[in-house]
């Protein structure tokens, strides 16, 4: 299936007849493919399936393109990013071609099935807004950071999976609820790998995102147990490259206080919603089981 994608992204890619975006877009390291995943496994018996799946692929490759930028990242998956490689500029640019190749194949799909879509990339640029602003201090917050989460990682897993289900005719609804709630229990995951997996294993260092300024829910947590001395010194390290002492005394704290342990609770209990959302449909199922087992 996977293959299949693969080819109608190139198909699209192909029409827009610029040998140098072709080029570009096979330095990308094309990740799990979640959203295509998703999308075939929903509606696999109708033909525009596939190029709806590619079509959101073009979507997620440009929202991390842009990503990498704002994060002035030079590693995208273990590999080196377009805005390392090429230039911001180039990167950039990039984003908007696959954005504006997305949007004008989305036309010739249900006016339905593209405004979720177009929908949910307005709400995944304004998460992205809003993760930069909140990046420029501790937010201790969890509904804050949740409804973050929901906007930039989220929305677009959701859209996805309603998108394919009003394409095959099922509940909608149902099917928006699970690609919702797994948007959100894969983002914590992740946040938790960026704590206790190491750098070979993420393709980016280690903790990188509180020294980038994000406060992930293990963060969160952790805050709302510390004594008064505690979160004064959890303050004091925000958005600073720490010690190996000092993230040897996060690490400590968070497993004093189980805040890793917490946060995958939280992406547990999402998971066993969506799993009731679509009843026994045995891949959906497994879709959401093997993305929490990337945990630990």
């Amino acid at each position: 299936m996977i293959e299949k994608v693969e080819e109608e992204i190139q198909r699209l890619l192909q029409e827009i007849n610029y040998d140098e975006v072709t080029r570009l877009f096979s330095t990308l390291s094309g990740g799990k493919r979640l959203r295509a995943k998703l999308i075939f496994k929903i509606a696999s018996q109708i033909k525009e399936s596939l190029t709806l799946a590619a079509i959101v692929e073009l979507i997620h490759a440009a929202s991390l393109l842009h990503d990498d930028v704002i994060d002035d990242a030079s590693l995208r998956r273990g590999t080196a990013s377009v805005n390392a490689t090429e230039g911001s500029k180039t990167a950039i640019m990039l984003g908007d071609i696959l954005y504006s190749k997305a949007f004008s194949s989305l036309v010739f799909f249900d006016k339905a099935i593209a405004s979720r879509i177009s929908s949910a990339v307005t709400a995944l640029s304004i998460g992205e807004m809003q993760d930069v602003a909140l990046a420029k201090s501790f937010n201790s917050d969890e509904k804050i950071y949740l409804d973050m989460l929901y906007l930039k990682t989220a929305s677009l897993i959701e859209a996805s999976a309603a998108a394919a289900a009003f394409l095959a005719k099922k509940d909608v609804d149902a099917y928006a609820l699970y690609g919702r709630n797994l948007g959100l229990s894969f983002q914590i995951i992740d946040d938790i790998l960026d704590i206790v997996s190491d750098e070979k294993t993420l393709g980016k260092p280690a903790m990188n995102d509180f020294v980038e300024g994000k406060c992930t829910l293990p963060y969160i947590y952790l805050y709302h147990s510390l004594d008064e001395d505690g979160k004064g010194k959890l303050l004091s390290l925000h958005a600073k490259k720490i010690t190996e002492d000092e993230t040897f005394w996060i690490k400590e704290k968070m497993a004093e206080f189980q805040s890793v342990e917490k946060s995958f609770a939280l992406a547990v209990k999402l998971s066993d919603e969506a799993k009731l959302a679509i009843g026994g449909e045995a891949e959906l199922i497994a879709i959401l089981d093997t993305m929490i087992k990337r945990s630990y």
